[in-house]
């Protein structure tokens, strides 16, 4: 059964936090833009179908597609501030690049958002670090990328916004990346599984 009009809900008040932290953080403007595939018809219709409200669709339509999200797929390839964006595929490897830092600063602000919105009454800042910990190993980021957003992160746990100005996230991106490779590989294995692999964290996912 479709619920296009819990979705809408949920995806506005995402958003709306989203916006919100992106103001603290200072990329308010660009994060007008944050999310705005999810009003398509291709993704809202089908987000709707698989509607959960405590997590995102993708986990229901993965259940029911073995392991495929056509939602995710749509969703990743237009919205820069998805690390799946910055990967490419070649010769049995992944090719990473770095995010931009708006980019990045944006997956911090859509993550502490999504923890809020999916569970309001749990809700706290060490949870969003935790969230990220937990799955850092399963996410094909460029490291300096993740070793960013886990520093931004960290310093959100300790202070909210007080030690994240957009001058000083600025310094600390460059900080973290001038040292580092423009790209880096993770080798795919090339024996097919007939079923994904199984996630502990799984039903958590925001």
């Amino acid at each position: 059964m479709s619920h296009p009009l819990k979705h809408f809900k949920i995806i506005m008040k995402h958003r709306h936090g989203v916006i919100k932290n992106g103001f603290h953080l200072g990329i308010f403007f660009h994060t007008l833009r944050h999310d705005l595939s999810k009003f398509s018809f291709y993704e809202f219709s089908r987000s709707s179908k698989y509607f959960l409200g405590n997590r995102s669709p993708t986990n229901k339509e993965r259940e029911a597609h073995d392991g495929f999200s056509d939602i995710a797929v749509h969703h990743t390839h237009r919205n820069k501030h998805h690390f799946q964006y910055w990967c490419d595929f070649y010769r049995g490897y992944i090719i990473v690049k770095p995010m931009p830092y708006v980019y990045a600063l944006e997956f911090a602000a859509d993550m502490m958002s999504a923890s809020k919105t999916y569970n309001k009454k749990q809700f706290s800042r060490e949870e969003v670090l935790e969230y990220f910990l937990t799955r850092e190993m399963y996410f094909t980021m460029h490291s300096g990328t993740k070793q960013f957003i886990k520093e931004v992160l960290q310093r959100y746990v300790r202070s909210e916004f007080k030690e994240l100005h957009k001058k000083e996230t600025k310094k600390l991106y460059q900080e973290i990346l001038k040292d580092l490779p423009k790209t880096e590989f993770y080798r795919i294995d090339p024996i097919p599984l007939t079923h994904p692999l199984e996630d502990p964290h799984e039903k958590h996912i925001k």
